[in-house]
C-alpha cells in the first residue's frame, strides 16, 4: 500500500499525506462529491479533479501490481526468477515496463525461433551471439547437423532465427527503440482509392510526425483506415534504429556478418511492426483521452446551463410531413397542454399556426417559446419569429434548444413511465420546453453518450466513456444540488450515495406523506440508512421547511457549528436574511472565527459563503440562453457581419457557433483570441454567449467561418 501511495503521489504531484488521507476516505466508500465538499479538512482541501485523479491511480496501479504479481509468479513457475528480474519488475512504473521484461519467458505460440531451438540449434546461436574473435560460424555449423538440419545454410539461419527473437525480446532495447520512434516516427496514411469521393479525402496522400500530430486527426484516420479508406503506416528511422542495435550486440569477429543479419531481421521482421503497434496504440490512447476530457469538457458545461426559472414554455419538436408536435409547460415542469401543428411543408399551414400560437400564448400566458435544432428546425423557427413580429405580443420570444438524445430519450422506459399516454414526439416536445426550464433535470434523463457534444465519441471506448461520463453528471448534479421535493428519481439517482433503488423510494415516500420538511425525514425511506444519509444529505434541498439550513449546502453534521456561529456573532438561524448579518459575515476574520469556534478553516468558509447567499443556484452566474423575436437566413450572412451566438460544441480544432442560422459557424482555434491558444476549452464552454465577426460564407456547402477577434474599424 506505501508503494502505491508514493507511486500516486509521483505521477500526480500531490503530496503524499493528500493521497494517503484521501485513499483511506475512498477505502472507507466515501463519494467523491461527499470527500471533496465535506471532508477538505481531511484531504488538505483537495478539489474533485484531483481526487478523481487519485482514485483512477490508485485503480491503475493497484492493477499493476496485481499484474506483477502474476508475472512473478509465471517465471517463477518456470524456474528463471533472479534477483535481478525481480528488482526490475517490482521497479517497473507502467505495464509496458513489465510487459517488456515478461516477454522472453511469456509461454509463445509456434515461431521459427522455437522451431530452431527444437532442433537443437540454440547452442549455435549461442556462439553467433557470443562473436567470438576466432574461429568459422561455418565450421562451427557443421557441429549441429542432424535429421532435421540438413545443411550449414540451414543450420545459420535456425541460429539467426532465435537470435532475432531474443534481440526483438530484449526490454531495454524495446523502450529504446519506441522512444525514439515517438522522436522521430511519421505517421503516413495514403489513399487505397484516390478517385473515392470521401470526407477523408484530405487523409489520401497524408504526412505528419508522431511527436506533433493532434488527437482529433488521430481518430479521424483511425476511422478512415477502419472503413478501408486509407492505409495507415508509421515511418520509422530504421538505419538508426539498426545501428543502436549494432552498436548494443555488434562485435569484430567471424561471426559478425551473420550477427548484423540475424539484428536486421530482428528489425524488420519482429521489431518494426511491434513497435508501430505499440505507438500507434500509445497514439489512440492518448487522443481518445483527449477526446474523452474535451467530452466531459463539454458535458458539465451544458449540464450547468443557467435555467429558466419560472417562465411558461412551448417547446416544438419540429418535423416536415408529419408535423410539429408541441407542448406548453408551466414554470414547474407540468404538461399543461400538447398538439400538433403543420407549418412546414409538404401543409405549410402558417395562418392556422399562428392561430394555434396565439391561442396557447392567450390561454396559459407563454413567455418564450423552445424550438428543438433538429430536422425542420430554421423553417418553425421563421414561422415563431413571424409570429411574434405581427402579435407584438410584449416580451415574447423564442430561442433554438438542442435537442440531441431527445429521441433517445422519449423512446426510453423512463420516458414511457413518466409519460405513458403521450407518443415519442409529444414526450419530445415536453423534453425541449423542460430543458430550458431546467437543463441539468431534464439531460440526466438521458444517456450522456447520447447528448452529442464532443468529437469521436462513438469512436471510445464504451466503458470508459460511459464511467467518465457518469462521474461528470455525478459531479454536475452535486455542484448544483437538488431540490428534495420536486427531483425525479431519474436526477436523484446522481446525488452521492443514492442508488436507483433508494432514489424510487424517495419519491415514493414524498408521494405517500406529503412534501419533506426537514432532511432528517430521509432517514425513514427504506434502504436509506446513515450511511447513504451522510452522504447524500448536504447536496439535497428543503425550500420552505422548518429549518432554513436545509436549503444551503451546509451538511447536517456542521448545524451546531452554525448555531455556535450565529451565536458568536449575535445572530439568530430565524434571521438568515437579515443585512445586519450578511454584514457581521462579511466583515468577520474568519481566521479568529476558526480558532474561537474550534473549527476547521475551510468548514467555516463554506458555511459562511452558504449563509451569505442561501438557497443559491451556481448556475445563476452563467449566461442565460440568447432570446431571439426575428430570424437569419443563410442568404442573409454575408463577411463582416457582425454577430452574437451560442456555443454549441467544441471540438480540438475550434468551436461551433448558433448565429441564428440553419448552419452553426466554425471559429477555428486560429481565430479565437489574438494570443496562441493552446486549445479552444481555454476560451469559450458550451452555453457561452460571443460576440463573433463573419469571415466567409460557403453556401454551397453550408460552411460559415467566424472569427472571435477583434477586426479593425
Amino acid at each position: 500500500m506505501d508503494n502505491i501511495i508514493e507511486s500516486i503521489a509521483a505521477e500526480s504531484g500531490i503530496p503524499i499525506q493528500k493521497v494517503a488521507s484521501t485513499l483511506a476516505l475512498l477505502d472507507d466508500d466515501k463519494t467523491i462529491p461527499f470527500i471533496a465538499r465535506y471532508r477538505k479538512e481531511v484531504t488538505g482541501e483537495l478539489d474533485e479533479v484531483q481526487i478523481r485523479r487519485i482514485d483512477e491511480l490508485q485503480k491503475l496501479f493497484r492493477n499493476l501490481a496485481q499484474r506483477k504479481e502474476e508475472v512473478l509468479r509465471h517465471i517463477e513457475e518456470q524456474g528463471q526468477l533472479t534477483p535481478d528480474i525481480q528488482g526490475k519488475i517490482m521497479a517497473a512504473r507502467r505495464l509496458t515496463e513489465v510487459e517488456d521484461i515478461y516477454r522472453p519467458f511469456r509461454p509463445k505460440r509456434r515461431t521459427r525461433a522455437s522451431m530452431a531451438r527444437d532442433k537443437g540449434l540454440q547452442g549455435l546461436a549461442d556462439y553467433i551471439l557470443n562473436c567470438p574473435p576466432t574461429g568459422n560460424p561455418e565450421l562451427e555449423a557443421e557441429k549441429y547437423l542432424n535429421e532435421e538440419v540438413d545443411s550449414t545454410a540451414a543450420a545459420l539461419q535456425g541460429a539467426r532465427d532465435i537470435i532475432a527473437e531474443t534481440v526483438a525480446d530484449e526490454p531495454n532495447l524495446r523502450q529504446t527503440a519506441r522512444a525514439m520512434t515517438r522522436r522521430s516516427g511519421v505517421l503516413v496514411s495514403r489513399a487505397k482509392d484516390k478517385d473515392r469521393d470521401s470526407v477523408y479525402a484530405m487523409y489520401y496522400d497524408y504526412r505528419e510526425p508522431v511527436n506533433r500530430i493532434p488527437s482529433h486527426r488521430i481518430l479521424a484516420i483511425n476511422r478512415a483506415e477502419k472503413e478501408e479508406v486509407v492505409k495507415v503506416a508509421i515511418e520509422q528511422d530504421q538505419d538508426s534504429l539498426v545501428q543502436m542495435m549494432n552498436r548494443k550486440y555488434l562485435k569484430p569477429g567471424p561471426a559478425q556478418e551473420q550477427l548484423s543479419l540475424a539484428i536486421v531481421d530482428a528489425w524488420q521482421r519482429l521489431l518494426a511492426p511491434a513497435i508501430e503497434r505499440d505507438i500507434r496504440n500509445e497514439l489512440t490512447e492518448k487522443a481518445q483521452a483527449q477526446a474523452l476530457e474535451v467530452f466531459a469538457r463539454n458535458l458539465r458545461a451544458l449540464l450547468l446551463q443557467a435555467p429558466v426559472k419560472g417562465k411558461t414554455i412551448l417547446g416544438i419538436d419540429p418535423a416536415y410531413r408529419t408535423g410539429c408536435k408541441w407542448a406548453v409547460v408551466d414554470p414547474t415542469g407540468l404538461v399543461l397542454e400538447i398538439g400538433v401543428f403543420y407549418p412546414t411543408p409538404p401543409r405549410s399551414e402558417i395562418k392556422a399556426t399562428h392561430a394555434v400560437l396565439q391561442r396557447l400564448v392567450e390561454k396559459y400566458q407563454v413567455d418564450a417559446i423552445a424550438i428543438g435544432n433538429g430536422t425542420a428546425s430554421r423553417e418553425t423557427e421563421s414561422v415563431a419569429a413571424s409570429f411574434i413580429q405581427q402579435s407584438a405580443i410584449p416580451g415574447l420570444a423564442y430561442t433554438i434548444v438542442s435537442e440531441a438524445g431527445a429521441s433517445v430519450y422519449s423512446a426510453s422506459s423512463l420516458a414511457a413511465e413518466e409519460f405513458p399516454d403521450l407518443d415519442v414526439s409529444e414526450r419530445s416536445a415536453v423534453s425541449i420546453a423542460r430543458r430550458i426550464q431546467d437543463p441539468l433535470a431534464e439531460l440526466v434523463k438521458i444517456d450522456p453518450k447520447s447528448i452529442g457534444v464532443g468529437q469521436y465519441q462513438h469512436d471510445l471506448p464504451a466503458k470508459q466513456l460511459e464511467e467518465r461520463l457518469s462521474a461528470v453528471v455525478e459531479s454536475a448534479v452535486n455542484y448544483v444540488g437538488v431540490d428534495l421535493n420536486t427531483a425525479s428519481a431519474a436526477l436523484l439517482t446522481y446525488v452521492a450515495g443514492i442508488n436507483a433503488t433508494v432514489a424510487k423510494n424517495i419519491v415514493k415516500y414524498r408521494a405517500d406523506n406529503g412534501p419533506y420538511d426537514n432532511r432528517r425525514q430521509l432517514l425513514k425511506v427504506p434502504k436509506l440508512g446513515p450511511k447513504a444519509f451522510e452522504q447524500a444529505a448536504g447536496f439535497l434541498r428543503i425550500s420552505g421547511g422548518s429549518n432554513p439550513l436545509d436549503n444551503t449546502p451546509i451538511h447536517p453534521e456542521s448545524y451546531q457549528l452554525v448555531q455556535d456561529l450565529l451565536q458568536h456573532l449575535g445572530a439568530d438561524l430565524r434571521n438568515l436574511d437579515d443585512a445586519d448579518l450578511r454584514t457581521k459575515l462579511q466583515s468577520a476574520s474568519l481566521h479568529h472565527l476558526s480558532a474561537a469556534l474550534d473549527a476547521g478553516l475551510p468548514t467555516l468558509r463554506d458555511i459562511v459563503e452558504a449563509l451569505l447567499r442561501p438557497g443559491r443556484d451556481p448556475r445563476e452566474d452563467v449566461p442565460p440562453p440568447i432570446f431571439r423575436q426575428d430570424v437569419l437566413s443563410m442568404e442573409a450572412i454575408q463577411a463582416g457581419m457582425e454577430l452574437e451566438g451560442v456555443v454549441r460544441n467544441v471540438v480540438d480544432f475550434g468551436a461551433f457557433v448558433d448565429i441564428g442560422v440553419k448552419t452553426d459557424g466554425l471559429v477555428h482555434i486560429s481565430e479565437m483570441s489574438t494570443q496562441r491558444v493552446k486549445h479552444p476549452l481555454e476560451i469559450v464552454s458550451i452555453g457561452d454567449v460571443v460576440k463573433v465577426t463573419v469571415l466567409s460564407v460557403d453556401r454551397d456547402r453550408h460552411r460559415i467561418a467566424l472569427t472571435m477577434k477583434p477586426q479593425n474599424q
